[in-house]
Formats: C-alpha cells, sequence, structure tokens
C-alpha cells in the first residue's frame, strides 16, 4: 500500500515537471546593462591589479607576510570551533548540493530548467578560470612557505586565488541572480555578500590563505556572476536541447523502436501525468465469454444483463511487470572448491609432497 502511495505521489510529480516550460511574468533574466558592464570592468581591473601587485612582490606581499606572522588563530583561540564550521560554506561539493536542491525545487515550481542550467554553467566557469589560474600561478600556501618576504609562486601549489571565496561568491551570488523579484534580489545580494566576505576571512584567520588570495577569490567570482547574461543565450540553448532530446526519446519509446527493459524504466520520466502510455502489443483483444441467456435460462436461472463496468478514474500509477531476475538474499556466487571441501570435511588446500 505504500508503495502504491510513493508510485502515485512521484507520477504527480513527473506529470508536473511534464508540462511546457513557463516563465512566469515577473520574472526577468537580467541583461548586460551600462551599469553592469561599467561594474565588470572595475572588478576586472581590480582583479590584474592584485596579480600585478602579487607577481611583483609589492605591499601586498609584505601585508600577507605580516598578518601570517600575526596568527589570527592563536589571537582568538575561541572562535576556531565556530569558524571551522562556517568554512564549510565556502566548500564546493556541500554548497553544490544545498544550492542545487533549492533551484531544483525552483525548476519544479515554474516548469523550467533554467536555474539548475544556470548554476551548472557558473561553476564550469568557475572551475575553468579560477583553476587555470590556480595550477599557472602555483603558489603556495602560509603553512608551507618556504622564504620569508617571497611570493611564493611557481612553487606547485594551487591557492592562488582562493577557491573557498570564489565558490561562495558564486555559489551563493547565483541566487541573487535568480531571484524573481527586485525586493528578493537586493536581500539575496545582500546575504551573499556577507557569507562570501566571511568565508574568506575564515581562511585568512585560520592560515590557510594569503589575504591576497582572499582579494583574488572574491572578485574572480564576481566577474563570473557579472558575465553571466553574456551566457544566456546558451542557457536558453541548452534548455531548449534537453526537451527536445526528452521529446525525440518520448517518439521512440512510442513507436516501440526502445528494448522493453529500458522503455519500461523511462516510462515515469517520459510520461504525461496518465495522457501518454506506451502501446500496447498489436492484435485483436478477445473479450471474455458469457454464458448464453438460453443456457442460463435451461439451469433454471433468470437471465442476467451484463453491463459493462463503469470506468473509475485513478491516479495513473507506472510499474515494472519485470519479475526481478536475481533471488533475495545475498548476490556473492556459491565456491564450488569450498563447499565441496566442506562436504567432505577437509580442507581446499593442496597437500606437499608426492
Amino acid at each position: 500500500m505504500r508503495t502504491e502511495h510513493f508510485l502515485t505521489r512521484l507520477d504527480r510529480a513527473f506529470a508536473r515537471l511534464d508540462r511546457e516550460p513557463e516563465r512566469p511574468a515577473h520574472l526577468q533574466t537580467p541583461r548586460m546593462s551600462r551599469h553592469r558592464v561599467v561594474l565588470l570592468g572595475s572588478t576586472l581591473a581590480f582583479y590584474l591589479a592584485i596579480v600585478v601587485a602579487v607577481l611583483t612582490t609589492s605591499w601586498l606581499v609584505r601585508l600577507d607576510w605580516q598578518i601570517m606572522f600575526f596568527r589570527p588563530y592563536e589571537q582568538w583561540p575561541q572562535l576556531h570551533a565556530f569558524l571551522d564550521y562556517l568554512v564549510v560554506l565556502g566548500q564546493r561539493g556541500p554548497t553544490a548540493v544545498m544550492v542545487a536542491a533549492w533551484l531544483g525545487w525552483r525548476s519544479w515550481r515554474q516548469h523550467t530548467l533554467r536555474p539548475l542550467i544556470t548554476l551548472g554553467v557558473s561553476l564550469l566557469l568557475l572551475n575553468i578560470t579560477v583553476g587555470a589560474v590556480k595550477l599557472g600561478l602555483g603558489r603556495l600556501g602560509p603553512h608551507y612557505a618556504r622564504e620569508i618576504g617571497s611570493a611564493e609562486l611557481f612553487a606547485g601549489g594551487d591557492i592562488f586565488p582562493s577557491g573557498h571565496t570564489a565558490n561562495a561568491v558564486v555559489t551563493w551570488g547565483i541566487l541573487a541572480y535568480l531571484a524573481s523579484t527586485t525586493v528578493t534580489r537586493r536581500v539575496l545580494s545582500v546575504v551573499s555578500a556577507v557569507v562570501s566576505l566571511s568565508v574568506g576571512a575564515t581562511t585568512v584567520y585560520l592560515g590557510t590563505h594569503w589575504v591576497s588570495d582572499v582579494l583574488l577569490g572574491w572578485s574572480a567570482g564576481l566577474l563570473i556572476l557579472l558575465a553571466l547574461p553574456w551566457f544566456e543565450p546558451l542557457i536558453a540553448r541548452i534548455e531548449a536541447y534537453v526537451f527536445e532530446v526528452r521529446e525525440r526519446m518520448r517518439r521512440r519509446v512510442e513507436a516501440g523502436l526502445v528494448p522493453e527493459p529500458v522503455a519500461a524504466a523511462l516510462t515515469p520520466l517520459l510520461s504525461a501525468g496518465g495522457k501518454w502510455q506506451r502501446r500496447r502489443p498489436a492484435g485483436p483483444v478477445l473479450p471474455a465469454a458469457q454464458p448464453a441467456p438460453a443456457a442460463t435460462a435451461a439451469a433454471g436461472h433468470s437471465p442476467v444483463t451484463v453491463r459493462p463496468a463503469a470506468h473509475l478514474p485513478r491516479p495513473h500509477v507506472i510499474r515494472s511487470e519485470r519479475t526481478p531476475v536475481t533471488p533475495a538474499g545475498s548476490r556473492r556466487p556459491a565456491h564450488t572448491d569450498r563447499a565441496g571441501a566442506a562436504a567432505r570435511g577437509t580442507s581446499a588446500r593442496p597437500v606437499a609432497g608426492g
């Protein structure tokens, strides 16, 4: 009973997702306005200035070393336990799962894949841009620094820019980018800014990043968010392609071009809430045999009028008609040698000697 109820709710969820993608009237896609272009250019100039300052071992590198020798984690040790948990808000795995779950619910509510695709594109841009600079400059972190006053570049490291900081900016900033209203966008922008600033400062407190790493991570993440409107046409094409592939697969299953096991697995994903079903095998359907009225009367019974069963609406539950091919229990095959040895009461190991 519980299984049938679960399948019914699952089918309703797929039926909602099966609706044509629609976008609420108040949801506006951000555009590359003049203000955004100016902010993008300013952030890019700040990004390049930090890179040049580190490459030339300027005052910024001296500031990195001064804060490293200050050791904030020793000055305020009571904050260490709390900040160890706070820095998780910048780790790519946990934050991507949390934000993807929220955007998945948004996609289900708005009948569009744009939120999830936008998150995927932004994370891809983050990995490419930040990862390339990390590997190209190869800077070592404060815990692995070898020469006092040096920028520690091209030494095989991968901390410049700070990945935690850039990921916090992009992952939480994407919520503000995809906000439905202006007020929500402003509130989420403030929240994402506070979270990203906190994560960046926490990495400096823990001694895992230089100050310049955090500054470059902030600007790298902000550059990705500001440049996202240029990728909106690509996001729209990806969404249209996904729905096109889905419709193509549905037609193949309807035409019987997909093997039965694959069709049974794809039916919940391709069904339209009971409006679309797999085709039944071709051939005449023989009605059930009914006793003749004369024979019924001869037997001493009054003839009974057979009425067709009333069509009772019920939720469309899709089940696989295949029976399991493996028995329940352990799937580990029995070892024939061990079984034979156990039956004989002797060891299966060969006896040495002649």
